[in-house]
C-alpha cells in the first residue's frame, strides 16, 4: 500500500478553490443565458456530506439506498449533491476552514434545502459550520451512535436521524457460540483517531468475556506483522476486527480492504461489525445494514422536502441490526449448521434443487402424476380392447363355424347324393359278386375286378365325407402356403353336385400355374361355397341358357384373383353398396350373414372382396388374395 504524503499549503489550495468556484460560476452564467427562464423549473437541492472517502464501500451502500428513496417532489426535481471531507487522510481546522469556504463558493447558486450529514466527521463538520454557510437547513444524520450524539448536544430541533449502534459484544457472542473449541479472542485494531475509538470501546465490552477466553488485542501494528500474526493461529481462536483506516506503519485503507486481507492470511475464523465485510472472507457478525441506513435517511430527506418538518427522532430508536453469515465460510469452518438461527441473513449459499427449481420439480411431478395415471388408463383400456378383441374374434370364429353348419345343411342334398353314388355302386357290385359265388363258377379275375371298384367307390365316400368333417370340424386359423387351384379342386364335386340338384351348370377354369397363396384352407373354401351358393340362388327359376355359374382363377403380379359370376338378375346399383352388411339381404328367406361372413374371412387374409354388376347380364364377386411370393418378399424387406 502506498503512503500518502500532501505538499500542498492551504493558501495554494483556496486559491486553487476559487478559480474553480469562478469557472463554475461563468458556465451557470453561459448556461442560464441560454435557457429561458420560464423553461427553468428550480429544483430541490440535497448536499450529502461524507465523513470518508467516496471509494469507501459503506459510503456506497448508504449512497445507493438514499438514491433509491429520494424523489421528486411534485413537479420539481430533486439533485443530490456529494461531498466528501476525505477523512482521516485530511483533518484540522485549516482543513475545516478551507472546506468551508470552498462549500460556501460551489453551492452559492445551489443552496441546499436539506444537508445530510454521513458519519461523525461530517455531522460535526455540519453542526459547526451550516448555520453560517446555509443558515436555516435542516441536517439529516446517518451513521451516528447515541454517544455520538450526546457528545454533539443531539437531539435537536433541526437535526433529524435514526442513531446506530454497532454490536460487537453480539458479534463475539455467536462466534463463540459457533465455535465452542475456541480458548483465545483475538481483536484486531489501527490507529486513526476512529480507529482508536473501536479499540477503546472494544476493550470495555470485552470483559465480559474474560473468564471464558484468553483476551489479547493486536493494536497499532503493521499490517505486515497483523498477517504473520494471524496466519500462525490455530483455529482455537476466534479473531474479531472492525478494520482500520491507518495501521501501525501509518498506511491507508479502507476497513474493508485490511479485513479482507486479515481473512485471507488467518489460521482463524474472523468476525467483523460491518455488512461489507461479508465477501472478504470474514464469517460474519450482527450487522448494521449500511443500504438500510441509506433508505431511512432518505425517508426523512423526504419528509423534510414534503414540508412535514419532523421533529427530532426519539433517540431510543436505532437503525436495527442482523445477523449475517457468509455461507462459505460456515461451511469452510465447521460449523454446525442446527446452530445458525432461522431468521439469520445468510450470504453466497447455493440453493438447493428444491429452493432453486420448486416450481419445475412441481410441474415434472405433476406431469409424471398426469402421464402415469394416463398410461395406467391406458393400459386398462388396452386390456379392455384386447378382451373386446378376443370376444369379437371369438364371436367370429363362432359365426364363421355357424355359417359354415348352415353352408353344410344347405349343401345336404349334394352331399348324400354324393355319398349316396358310390354306396349305390358298392351295393350293386357286392350284390354281382355274391351272384357269381353262388354259381359256382371261379371268375377269380372278375372277382378282383369288383373288388378294386368296390375299394374305388368307398374311397370316395370316405372322401366325400373327410371334406364335410373339416368343413363342419371347429379348428383355429392356420395360416400355411397353399394353392387356390387344389382349393377350388378339393369342394368342386359336392359344388357340381349342388349344380345338378338346382339343375344349374357349373363352370371351372383353373390356370396351367399354381396360384400359390398363404392363408387357411377351410376358410378359403368357405369362401368359395358361400359365393357359389349366392351364384346359385340368384340364377335358380331362370331360363336353363342362364343357370350358369362361372369360377375362375388367375395370377396377377403379386396378386392372386378369385371371381364367381352369375348370370342372374343382378345386384340393383342401390343395393351394392350395402351387399356386405351384415344383416342385409335382398332374399326373402336369407338372413344377410353370407356376404359379410365372406368379407370378414377375405380381410383376415389380408385379401378384398367386391361386387359388380356385368355389363351383359348377372353380377360378378371378385376376390383378391395377396400372393405367396409376394409375402416372402415383404418379410425379407422387413428383416
Amino acid at each position: 500500500m502506498n503512503q500518502c504524503a500532501f505538499s500542498i499549503s492551504p493558501w495554494q489550495a483556496l486559491r486553487a478553490l476559487t478559480v474553480r468556484v469562478a469557472t463554475l460560476r461563468l458556465f451557470m452564467g453561459l448556461l442560464s443565458a441560454a435557457v429561458p427562464a420560464w423553461a427553468v423549473q428550480k429544483p430541490v437541492n440535497v448536499l450529502v456530506l461524507y465523513s470518508n472517502g467516496r471509494l469507501l464501500p459503506a459510503n456506497i451502500e448508504v449512497d445507493r439506498g438514499l438514491r433509491d428513496v429520494v424523489t421528486s417532489q411534485g413537479e420539481r426535481p430533486v439533485l443530490l449533491f456529494d461531498e466528501f471531507l476525505d477523512t482521516p487522510q485530511f483533518e484540522g481546522p485549516a482543513y475545516v476552514e478551507l472546506l468551508g469556504t470552498y462549500l460556501r463558493g460551489k453551492y452559492a447558486e445551489h443552496r441546499p434545502d436539506v444537508v445530510v450529514a454521513g458519519g461523525r466527521e461530517a455531522l460535526t463538520f455540519c453542526l459547526q459550520q451550516c448555520p453560517t454557510l446555509f443558515p436555516g437547513v435542516r441536517i439529516v444524520h446517518i451513521g451516528a451512535s447515541r454517544s455520538i450524539m450526546e457528545e454533539l448536544g443531539l437531539p435537536k430541533s433541526d437535526v433529524l436521524g435514526t442513531p446506530i449502534d454497532y454490536d460487537f459484544a453480539g458479534t463475539i457472542e455467536w462466534a463463540l457460540r459457533w465455535h465452542p473449541q475456541a480458548r483465545h479472542l483475538l481483536l484486531v485494531t489501527g490507529t486513526s483517531p476512529l480507529d482508536r475509538q473501536w479499540e477503546s470501546r472494544l476493550r470495555k465490552e470485552v470483559r465480559r468475556f474474560s473468564g471464558r477466553v484468553a483476551i489479547e488485542f493486536l493494536a497499532g501494528l503493521s499490517t505486515a506483522e497483523v498477517l504473520r500474526r494471524l496466519g500462525a493461529l490455530r483455529p482455537d481462536t476466534v479473531v474479531f476486527s472492525p478494520g482500520y483506516y491507518v495501521d501501525g506503519d501509518g498506511h491507508h485503507q479502507t476497513p474493508q480492504e485490511s479485513v479482507k486481507a486479515m481473512a485471507q492470511a488467518s489460521g482463524a475464523p474472523v468476525y467483523g461489525p460491518f455488512n461489507t465485510f461479508i465477501g472478504t472472507g470474514a464469517v460474519g457478525g450482527v450487522m448494521v445494514d449500511f443500504y438500510a441506513m441509506g433508505r431511512r435517511a432518505g425517508q426523512q430527506v423526504n419528509a423534510v422536502l414534503a414540508g412535514h418538518l419532523p421533529v427530532a427522532t426519539d433517540p431510543s430508536e436505532i437503525v436495527p441490526n442482523s445477523l449475517n453469515v457468509d455461507w462459505r465460510q460456515i461451511q469452510r469452518w465447521g460449523i454446525d449448521r442446527a446452530s445458525i438461527p432461522g431468521d439469520v441473513v445468510v450470504h453466497f449459499r447455493e440453493p438447493t434443487l428444491w429452493e432453486a427449481y420448486a416450481r419445475e420439480i412441481l410441474i415434472a411431478v405433476a406431469v409424471f402424476l398426469v402421464q402415469g395415471a394416463l398410461i395406467v388408463g391406458l393400459f386398462v383400456e388396452r386390456r379392455r380392447r384386447l378382451a373386446a378383441v378376443r370376444a369379437e374374434h371369438k364371436q367370429r370364429f363362432e359365426l364363421v363355424r355357424a355359417s359354415r353348419l348352415a353352408v353344410v345343411g344347405e349343401l345336404a342334398g349334394a352331399i348324400a347324393h354324393e355319398i349316396n353314388q358310390p354306396l349305390g355302386a358298392i351295393l350293386s357290385n357286392a350284390e354281382a359278386a355274391e351272384l357269381m359265388l353262388e354259381s359256382g363258377m371261379h371268375r377269380t379275375d372278375e372277382i378282383r375286378q369288383i373288388l378294386a371298384d368296390i375299394r374305388l367307390d368307398d374311397l370316395r365316400a370316405s372322401e366325400v365325407i373327410l371334406r364335410v368333417r373339416a368343413l363342419l370340424s371347429k379348428h383355429q386359423m392356420v395360416h400355411q402356403r397353399l394353392d387356390l387351384n387344389e382349393v377350388v379342386s378339393d369342394v368342386e364335386r359336392i359344388l357340381r353336385a349342388e349344380a345338378r340338384r338346382r339343375n344349374a351348370n357349373l363352370d371351372i377354369r383353373l390356370p396351367a400355374t399354381p396360384a400359390m397363396m398363404v392363408g387357411d384352407r377351410i376358410q378359403i373354401q368357405q369362401i368359395l361355397i358361400n359365393l357359389v351358393l349366392n351364384a346359385l340362388d340368384a340364377i335358380e327359376g331362370l331360363p336353363e341358357s342362364r343357370r350358369t355359374v362361372t369360377v375362375s382363377v388367375e395370377n396377377a403380379e403379386g396378386r392372386v384373383r378369385l371371381a364367381v359370376q352369375d348370370r342372374g338378375a343382378g345386384v340393383g346399383s342401390e343395393h351394392l353398396p350395402r351387399l356386405f352388411e351384415s344383416f342385409f339381404t335382398t332374399k326373402s328367406s336369407g338372413m344377410g350373414l353370407g356376404l359379410p361372413i365372406v368379407r370378414t374371412l377375405v380381410d383376415a387374409h389380408g385379401g378384398s372382396v367386391t361386387a359388380d354388376r356385368d355389363v351383359a347380364e348377372g353380377a360378378v364377386f371378385r376376390v383378391e388374395f395377396p400372393a405367396a411370393d409376394a409375402i416372402d418378399k415383404g418379410l425379407k424387406s422387413q428383416t
